[in-house]
């Protein structure tokens, strides 16, 4: 498995990959599907603001995607970022969610990063698992915050420090 710095030609991969956990999980609490223009606007937005789009390469084929980006948007937050992170799903449970987290782990750490961000919805037990085994540790729950499926869900705050 390759991990790589994503381009325009990975974007239908990643607009598939977005669109179906917005569909079919709570991985993402938006319900409304996006276009091509609007993951080409993202990924650019990305870039200009220096932080890393990888994918997961697996056969010639984007298995994954990772990204971080600003925490919060005030000046005070600057050193502190919020992660991403969505698998193929017809290859979950493979490894590409390791590796693409190791890899953004890695960047943010040579770019001087101070603290990453991870949001996760309560009972996604696989990725706050995942989350643990890297190094992050828990710093809060909110019950109840978001819906969807017409459910409420709680979201679950971890942290990973660099200079701990």
């Amino acid at each position: 498995m390759l991990i790589r710095d994503a381009g325009a030609a990975d974007l239908p991969a990643i607009l598939e990959i977005y669109n179906d956990a917005v569909l079919h999980s709570t991985a993402i609490w938006n319900e409304i599907l996006v276009d091509l223009e609007n993951r080409k606007s993202w990924l650019e937005t990305r870039h200009a603001r220096g932080f890393p789009v990888l994918v997961a390469e697996q056969d010639g084929t984007v298995i994954g995607y990772a990204s971080y980006g600003d925490w919060r948007p005030f000046d005070g937050y600057r050193h502190t970022v919020e992660h991403s992170v969505y698998v193929h799903k017809d290859c979950r449970g493979a490894g590409a969610g390791r590796l693409l987290m190791e890899a953004l782990l890695a960047h943010a750490r040579q770019a001087g990063v101070h603290a990453m961000i991870a949001a996760i919805e309560g009972d996604n037990k696989a990725s706050i698992a995942l989350h643990e085994r890297l190094g992050f540790f828990h710093t809060g729950r909110y019950p109840e915050v978001g819906t969807k499926f017409g459910l409420w869900l709680d979201l679950v705050t971890m942290q990973y420090r660099f200079d701990a």
